[in-house]
C-alpha cells in the first residue's frame, strides 16, 4: 500500500470508526502518529476555521503522544553536550606530519600546493581563514597507498575553509587524505553551497578525518564518473551539521554516497540536516545506486538536534535512499540500490521519520543499533533483505511491499504503544532530551550476548549484554 493511501485510511478509521478500531487500522497499514499527524494537518487546510482547529488540534495531539510535548526530545542547547563525545571531531589532532612541503598560509598557495602534490606530501595549513571564491580546490594529482597526500590543520579549531562555491573541494584523483580542517558553507543562498567534498570517478581510498563541516546540502558527494568509481573510502570523526534548516530543492543529505562500494563511515556525528524545500525529505546518511559492501557503525544521527519541529521528513540512516536514475547507477541498471552492506552500532535520534530505511537493499545487516524518538525500522520491497539482530529501537522494526525480514533477537516497542503514549524503550534512559542516555535503571540485557565487534564508545563487545549500540553511555563522554 502507497504511502498516501496508508495514512488516508488510519486517518479516516481514526475519524469515523472510534479509537481501537483506528488503532488496528494504524497498526495494519504500519502508520506512526508522527507521519499520521503533519497528514491530517495538510487535508484540513483551506476549509472552515472549525475544520482547520481540529486538523490543527489533532496534529498536535498525535505528535504528542508519540514525540513528547515538544514534538521531538530534542533540546536547544545539545551542542556543547554533543561536543563533549568521544564521537564525531576531537580536540586532539588525528594523523601526524609527513613529508611536509611548507607551511600554506593563503588560498592561492593551497592551489598550487595541491596542483604541485606528489606521493607522501602533507600541506599544512597555517592558522587562519581562507576563502574559497570562483572555483573549487582540485586534488587532482593521485597519491599511493603507501604514501597519500594529505592536506590537513596542525591542530583542529585553528584553520577555517570559508567556501562561496557549489563545491568547496573536489577530489578526482586517488589516495588524498583531509584532517582537522573546518569548512563552512558561506554562501548566501543554499543553492550555492552544495558539497564540502565532491568525491568522484577515480578517487578510490579517499579519507576525511577529524573534521567539522557546516553548511552545505550534502557535505560528502561520493558518485562515479566515466565509468570509475571511487570506492574503499573513509569517512571517520567528523561533524557534519547545518545551523539552519536548507532552503533548497536540492537533495539534503550529509552524506550522499552513489555507485561507490566498500567505504567506512565511523565515529561521525551527523545532525539537523533540515530539507526545507522542495519534498522536504531529507537523510543523514545514505549509501544506493548500486554499490555494495559499505559500512555504517559507530555514528550518532540526531536528525534535529538544535532544528526540533521543523515540517518535513528526516530518515536517519539508508541503504537505497529514495533510489537512483538509472544513469547514475554502477550496472547502469540499479536493479538493486545495495548489496551485503552493514549498519552497526550505530545512534539514531529524533527523526520524524523512521531512523532506519532500506530500500532495495538486498543481503543487509542491522545490528546492534539503538533508536530513540524515530519511527523505527523499514525494510521496503521484495529486492530488500536485512539479518537484523541485536537492535534496541524506541517504535517497530516493519517490512513493508514484500521486504524480507530475519529477525534474531532485537528489543523493540509495537506501533500501537505510541498512539497510547507509551514509550518502554524511550524510558530506559535517564534523560534522552539533554543526549543523557545512561541507563535509567538495569541495562536491557539480551538472552544471548554479543561475542565479537566494537561498541559505539569504543569499548569491546566480548561481554557486552544490552540491546544497542553500547553498553555504557558513560564511556562515550571524554574524561
Amino acid at each position: 500500500m502507497r504511502r498516501n493511501a496508508r495514512l488516508a485510511l488510519a486517518a479516516t478509521v481514526l475519524a469515523g470508526c472510534g479509537v481501537a478500531a483506528g488503532l488496528f487500522a494504524a497498526e495494519r497499514a504500519g502508520v506512526m502518529p508522527r507521519t499520521l499527524a503533519p497528514y491530517i494537518e495538510k487535508r484540513s487546510s483551506g476549509h472552515n476555521a472549525v475544520i482547520v482547529g481540529a486538523g490543527q488540534f489533532a496534529s498536535r495531539s498525535l505528535l504528542a503522544l508519540d514525540r513528547g510535548a515538544s514534538g521531538g526530545v530534542a533540546a536547544p542547547d545539545l551542542a556543547p553536550d554533543l561536543a563533549a563525545l568521544t564521537l564525531g571531531a576531537q580536540p586532539q589532532a588525528a594523523g601526524a606530519p609527513g613529508l611536509d612541503a611548507g607551511l600554506v598560509r593563503d588560498v592561492a598557495g593551497l592551489r598550487a600546493a595541491m596542483a604541485a602534490a606528489t606521493p607522501g606530501t602533507t600541506i599544512t595549513l597555517a592558522p587562519g581563514s581562507y576563502p574559497i571564491e570562483h572555483r573549487a580546490l582540485e586534488a587532482s594529482r593521485p597519491g599511493s597507498a603507501q604514501a597519500p597526500v594529505v592536506v590537513r590543520a596542525a591542530q583542529p579549531g585553528t584553520v577555517t575553509l570559508r567556501s562561496n562555491v557549489p563545491v568547496a573541494i573536489r577530489v578526482n584523483t586517488p589516495h588524498w587524505r583531509f584532517e582537522n580542517l573546518t569548512i563552512d558553507g558561506a554562501c548566501a543562498a543554499h543553492d550555492d553551497c552544495e558539497h564540502a567534498f565532491q568525491v568522484t570517478g577515480a578517487a578510490s581510498h579517499f579519507a576525511a578525518v577529524n573534521n567539522t563541516l557546516q553548511g552545505f546540502n550534502a557535505h560528502f558527494k561520493i558518485n562515479g564518473a566515466g565509468g570509475r568509481f571511487p570506492d574503499q573510502g573513509l569517512i571517520e570523526a567528523n561533524t557534519l551539521s547545518n545551523p539552519a534548516p536548507r532552503a533548497t530543492r536540492k537533495p539534503v543529505t550529509p552524506i550522499d554516497l552513489v555507485a561507490a562500494s566498500d567505504w567506512t563511515v565511523r565515529g561521525n556525528i551527523i545532525r539537523d540536516f533540515i530539507k526545507a524545500g522542495g519534498d522536504g525529505i531529507s537523510y543523514g546518511a545514505f549509501a544506493k545506486g548500486g554499490g555494495s559492501g559499505n559500512l555504517f557503525e559507530r555514528n550518532l544521527v540526531w536528525c534535529e538536534a538544535a532544528l526540533a519541529g521543523q515540517p518535513g521528513q528526516r530518515v536517519g540512516l539508508s541503504l537505497g535512499g529514495g533510489g537512483t536514475g538509472k544513469p547514475y547507477c554502477r550496472d547502469g541498471r540499479c536493479i538493486m540500490e545495495q548489496e551485503r552492506s552493514v549498519l552497526r552500532a550505530n545512534l539514531i535520534v529524533g527523526c520524524s521519520d523512521v531512523g532506519i530505511y532500506l530500500n532495495s537493499a538486498a543481503d543487509t545487516r542491522i545490528e546492534d543499533n539503538t533508536l530513540v524518538d524515530t519511527a523505527g525500522i523499514d525494510v521496503r520491497f521484495a529486492t530488500s533483505s536485512a539479518h537484523i539482530d541485536g537492535n534496541l529501537v524506541d517504535g517497530p522494526i516493519r517490512s513493508r511491499d514484500g521486504g524480507l525480514l530475519h529477525l534474531g533477537d532485537n528489543r523493540d516497542a509495537a506501533l500501537w504503544r505510541s498512539y497510547a503514549g507509551l514509550h518502554p524503550v524511550r524510558s530506559l534512559f535517564a534523560a534522552p532530551a539533554g543526549a543523557d542516555f545512561l541507563w535509567h535503571g538495569e541495562a536491557p540485557a539480551r538472552s544471548t550476548p554479543r561475542q565479537d565487534g566494537v561498541d559505539l564508545c569504543g569499548a569491546a563487545r566480548s561481554q557486552a549484554k544490552a540491546y544497542g549500540a553500547f553498553e555504557d553511555f558513560g564511556a562515550c563522554r571524554r574524561r
